[in-house]
């Protein structure tokens, strides 16, 4: 299209999308980075757990590594029972979405 005066009222009504997809890749990255930050937040402190059992028995601390290690599945029970209660929420809201969302069809 050539720029001519309606052209360019054409343009400025229609829209720019490249605005809209960049919105959409935003998006997309923040919800990545959400996911990312709730695994770091449930599992951070079993991972480093897990490496200080690692250390204690590389080193013979066996006594402590054993300790260490039954501390690590305590928590890693309780970050999994915290997930695993997170996913169901939201799985809750999402249903709760689409059933609002199909009613308004």
């Amino acid at each position: 299209m050539k720029n001519t005066k309606f052209a360019r009222i054409l343009r400025r009504l229609l829209g720019e999308e490249a605005g809209a997809t960049m919105m959409e890749y935003v998006i997309l990255a923040v919800m990545i980075a959400a996911a990312v930050t709730a695994a770091a937040i449930y599992f951070g402190n079993t991972a480093k757990n897990q490496m200080n059992v690692a250390g204690d028995a590389m080193v013979g601390n066996e006594a402590s590594a054993a300790t260490r290690r039954e501390q690590a599945q305590e928590q890693q029970e309780k970050s999994s029972k915290a997930a695993t209660e997170q996913a169901a929420r939201f799985s809750n809201a999402a249903d709760k979405v689409e059933t609002f969302d199909a009613a308004g069809e």
